[in-house]
């Protein structure tokens, strides 16, 4: 379980975010892939170490002397994500700190909000100005089917974390949800609901179009190639119609901004 580590950079990118626009990475796991998911369409290919135990992963100052030598002022946002599940890292709050200290550019962390119910975790994103936290199902065969959480991590106190930090988050929050087909009515009903109660600013609905490694791939933390050098698999994916569908129905519902890719449909 160790991959190869000499062209490892905590900062990455910038690439191309269709919900952040131009976007710099900022990888605070490392080169050993780290969550506490194992999901069926992650885009690094299996997660080599599967935890919701936090530790310190790469030291804050190692971060934001690599952030210093990308070019800061060119991008529309600075993202947290990268190698695993950016709650893990216990210097969470002082990189977005020292992020700050270094730019206004605004600072984005993608979470998959297991560790929100935990006070420190959601004190440690308080320096955000976005966040977008995952919810790929709203009952428990979802999660653990697309999801495959570690032993532990149960729907009802994800939904309870991300409740009591919509509560305390000042800045912008949007739920991201990956569909993988099916999802039924009342599945989509029962989303409605649990969005209703949850009251982001604003839902991330999205398809897993890129191809995911059959083995772990550091490379692909940006990778938006379709000529990938490693074997990958496609998922089934949801009919785009029937995606624009269900975010009418949510619009419609709830009044909450319903953002998605452009599909071809057809």
């Amino acid at each position: 379980m160790t991959p190869q580590t000499e062209s490892f950079t905590p900062v990455y990118g910038p690439v191309s975010s269709w919900r952040l626009g131009r976007s710099l990475g900022i990888d605070p796991i490392g080169p050993v892939s780290s969550c506490s998911y194992n999901c069926v369409y992650c885009q690094l290919g299996q997660i080599l170490l599967s935890t919701e135990q936090r530790h310190l992963w790469i030291p804050t100052s190692e971060i934001l002397q690599a952030l210093q030598q990308f070019p800061i002022t060119m991008v529309d946002a600075i993202t947290l994500s990268g190698s695993g599940e950016p709650t893990l890292a216990l210097n969470l709050r002082e990189i977005l700190r020292g992020i700050a200290d270094l730019t206004d550019v605004p600072k984005a962390v993608l979470t998959n909000g297991t560790l929100l119910w935990r006070p420190e975790v959601r004190d440690s994103l308080e320096p955000a100005q976005i966040v977008a936290v995952k919810l790929d199902g709203v009952n428990a065969d979802q999660v653990r089917r697309v999801n495959r959480p570690v032993t532990g991590v149960e729907l009802p106190r994800i939904l309870a974390g991300i409740a009591q930090f919509r509560q305390e988050f000042s800045g912008r929050l949007a739920i991201q949800t990956m569909l993988l087909a099916p999802w039924s009515a009342e599945a989509q009903q029962d989303y409605v609901r649990v969005i209703r109660r949850l009251q982001p600013d604003e839902i991330q609905l999205n398809l897993p179009t890129r191809p995911r490694p059959l083995a772990f791939q550091h490379s692909a933390r940006g990778d938006h190639r379709r000529d990938r050098d490693y074997p990958t698999q496609r998922l089934k994916l949801l009919d785009p119609q029937l995606l624009k569908e269900f975010a009418a129905r949510i619009q419609e519902a709830l009044s909450i901004p319903v953002r998605y890719p452009a599909y071809r449909v057809g």
